[in-house]
C-alpha cells in the first residue's frame, strides 16, 4: 500500500426506516467507513414489514414512546418514517440516508441496492447471500433487543429469524465481519455485538 493507505473495503449497512437502522448508519460514517471505502445500502423489502400499526412510530419520530427509541433525534429525522408505514416511501428514506452519508463523507462511494424476501426466504438469509455475492467486508445492522430476555437467556438461537433475531443471526452466520448496532441516546454511545466481541460500549 503505497503511502499507507488502508485498502478500500466494501461495506455494507442494512436499511430501513427505523431508528435502529439509522444508528446503525452513524455508527458507520462515525467509526467504521474511510474515504476510500465503498459503502452499501441494503434495503431487503418484505411486502408486509411495514404494513402494520407500529409504522405510525415510525411516522413521528418525536412522540413520547419514540424519543427512546435510539434517540438518534435529528441525523435520522429525514429519512425514519417517511414511508408513513405504508410502504409507499422507500425511495425516500433511502434517498435520505445516502443524502446524510454524502454530507457525512463528501468522498465516500455509496450505492443503495434493493433485494426482495421470497418464499422460504428469510431477510437474513437474503441479506447473507447478497453479502457472499457482494464479496462484502463488513456488514452493519442495527439492533433492537429485549433487554431483560436477553440478559438473563443470552441471544435466541434456532428460533424464526423475525424482529429480534435477524441481527443475532447475521453475526453468528456471516462470512464476513459483521456488527450488531444499538445507539444509546444522542450522546449514549453505541452497544456493539460481533463474534468476537459481545456487549462492547463504545462512546459516540
Amino acid at each position: 500500500m503505497e503511502g499507507g493507505t488502508p485498502a478500500a473495503r466494501k461495506v455494507m449497512v442494512v436499511a430501513d426506516p427505523s431508528r435502529e437502522s439509522a444508528g446503525a448508519l452513524q455508527y458507520a460514517l462515525s467509526h467504521a467507513v474511510l474515504d476510500n471505502d465503498t459503502l452499501i445500502l441494503l434495503h431487503v423489502d418484505n411486502p408486509n414489514a411495514w404494513k402494520n400499526p407500529l409504522g405510525a412510530l415510525f411516522k413521528n419520530p418525536t412522540s413520547p414512546g419514540g424519543a427512546r427509541i435510539g434517540g438518534i433525534g435529528s441525523f435520522s429525522s429525514s429519512f425514519v418514517g417517511l414511508d408513513g408505514g405504508a410502504g409507499g416511501g422507500e425511495a425516500d428514506f433511502l434517498d435520505g440516508m445516502k443524502r446524510v452519508c454524502v454530507t457525512a463523507k463528501p468522498k465516500l462511494k455509496v450505492v443503495v441496492e434493493k433485494a426482495e424476501t421470497t418464499e422460504g426466504k428469510d431477510k437474513a438469509s437474503v441479506i447473507l447471500a447478497h453479502c457472499e455475492a457482494s464479496k462484502i467486508d463488513l456488514l452493519i445492522v442495527g439492533q433492537r433487543r429485549n433487554t431483560l430476555s436477553n440478559a438473563i437467556l443470552g441471544p435466541k438461537r434456532g428460533l424464526s429469524l423475525r424482529g429480534f433475531d435477524t441481527a443475532d443471526y447475521l453475526v453468528e452466520n456471516s462470512k464476513c465481519t459483521c456488527v450488531a448496532v444499538q445507539k444509546k441516546g444522542q450522546n449514549g454511545g453505541y452497544l456493539l455485538n460481533s463474534k468476537t466481541h459481545k456487549n462492547f460500549w463504545l462512546l459516540a
